[in-house]
């Protein structure tokens, strides 16, 4: 099965970078945004989405997190999204998966606490990138990747469990979302017209 390459190629990697000198840190970047709006829900670009965003991390944790747990030491930082706070507009699979990612790390870090492995999320907005290329709606706080890359690197040398930016773009989502189900719905119909 694919898993099971992903993973033996994955742990490849890991094996060849641990021969040079212990894997101090591991960045999970694993993506593919394939928009659908509901009435063209396609079953394989969700399948797509899952195994591409949310299994392509699980292979490399795999090596990576035995790896650093057996000698008790390392950082792993997975790269999730703003869209896994709440359901998005023409994100059902790829704000699911990055959903599952944000509570994957945050079991594993109740996990790790004791281990000495330090585990990151890091949820980013909008970030110029091929993905974002193919939304039609004007993306609000929109990133060039350069700027993403140091928000990133700057949140990866402070303590803390979650890298989230730009920040204006983070307290709003985290502000909507908060709001009950009718009224989270409503926003997103008035915001999205």
């Amino acid at each position: 099965p694919a898993a099971e390459v992903g993973v033996a190629a994955d742990q490849e990697i890991v094996e060849a970078i641990e021969a040079e000198g212990p894997l101090a840190l591991a960045l999970l970047n694993a993506g593919v945004y394939l928009p659908m709006r509901a009435q063209e829900f396609d079953a394989e670009k969700a399948r797509k989405t899952f195994d591409v965003n949310l299994n392509g991390v699980a292979n490399g944790l795999d090596p990576v997190l035995k790896a650093m747990i057996a000698r008790k030491s390392g950082h792993v930082a997975v790269t999730a999204s703003v869209a896994g706070y709440r359901g998005l507009p023409q994100a059902a699979a790829y704000s699911a998966t990055k959903a599952a990612l944000i509570a994957m790390c945050e079991s594993l870090a109740l996990d790790l606490m004791d281990l000495g492995v330090r585990i990151s999320v890091i949820n980013p907005g909008f970030v110029e990138t091929e993905a974002t290329s193919v939304n039609e709606f004007e993306m609000p706080f929109l990133m060039e990747p350069e700027e993403a890359a140091e928000k990133i690197v700057k949140g990866l040398e402070k303590p803390g469990f979650e890298i989230a930016f730009p920040l204006p773009f983070v307290l709003f989502l985290r502000a909507v979302g908060m709001l009950p189900n009718q009224l989270y719905f409503k926003a997103w119909r008035r915001l999205t017209k």
